[in-house]
């Protein structure tokens, strides 16, 4: 078995007891190990031994290798980043959660060992979580327009609203008068758009949902559409300078940009670890059900 290893940030020495722990568990099991370049970096500035590894730093370099599958190291913002590197590959992402909350780094930390033995004999469905595409009349998100979790556009220069006009198959729905707009997947309904009123969504659910930020109408609620339809969107404020983004990544666009949003042409493959199951996760990370008065 091939694994990818791919993280960013090392915090402190109990994340890389964590990490070291996962790296011999894995070698001791005859694992052979592929490593995100700037990730084995980060080990060294810790002293981690880390000759003999084999590492890659680009989409191009990492097909010259059969992964069979990619562990992530942090949280939810660390998958948001290895897709720009996996792409269309493929190859499934199990995330080991180094961080808080989790919903898409869902296994914790405390069973790194008993995680890799689920992966190691096949304990596991892989799921396929679904991408927005983005399209626009200028260059944006050239490298890589796809997002996971969701696609963002907001005000910038000033504490003015803005005014989004958004389409819905090239036919007016609303224009939002707001400090912005979240299109996101049904697995970014755990996101950005769940902490402005959006509601969570399953992942096979095939939809987007349209979340405005800080709308003016107190009239104007979070929608539900099927990912089959195209949004358009398109922005004027007081300046002419906006801020959008597509999942972590950010850039500057104009009142001059024309923007659509479809489903992704692929999706993102996850490993799920039996016993484990979208609903106990948001159960457990929302603590539903649990009763903080005992």
């Amino acid at each position: 078995m091939n694994l990818l290893i791919y993280g960013h940030k090392i915090n402190d020495q109990e994340e890389l007891m964590y990490v070291a722990s996962l790296i011999h568990y894995a070698q001791d099991a005859g694992i052979s190990l592929v490593f995100y370049r700037p990730y084995l970096k980060e080990l060294q500035k810790y002293n981690f031994e880390i000759t003999g590894f084999v590492s890659v730093d680009t989409h191009r370099e990492l097909k010259d290798y059969q992964i069979d599958a990619a562990i992530t190291l942090g949280g939810d913002g660390t998958i948001l980043k290895i897709i720009t590197l996996i792409k269309d590959t493929k190859i499934p992402i199990l995330g080991i959660n180094l961080g808080r909350l989790g919903f898409l780094a869902s296994v914790e930390k405390t069973i790194i060992k008993s995680a890799l033995d689920m992966l190691i004999q096949k304990e596991y469905t892989v799921v396929t979580r679904s991408l927005l595409s983005l399209k626009c009349n200028m260059p944006l998100f050239e490298s890589f327009p796809f997002a996971l979790n969701d696609f963002t556009l907001n005000k910038r220069d000033t504490s003015s609203m803005i005014t989004i006009h958004t389409y819905i198959d090239d036919v007016l729905l609303n224009s939002y008068w707001a400090d912005g707009i979240i299109v996101s997947t049904p697995t970014g309904s755990t996101g950005y758009s769940l902490s402005c009123g959006g509601p969570i969504v399953f992942p096979d659910s095939q939809n987007f949902v349209i979340t405005p930020v800080a709308p003016h109408n107190l009239n104007v609620r979070p929608i539900v559409i099927s990912d089959a339809h195209k949004i358009s969107l398109e922005v004027e404020g007081r300046t002419d300078s906006f801020m959008c983004t597509l999942d972590s990544r950010y850039e500057t666009i104009t009142s001059a940009h024309s923007i659509e949003i479809r489903k992704g042409s692929f999706g993102i493959n996850f490993i799920q670890l039996q016993d484990h199951s979208f609903m106990k996760t948001i159960s457990e990370k929302l603590l539903w059900g649990l009763d903080k008065r005992n």
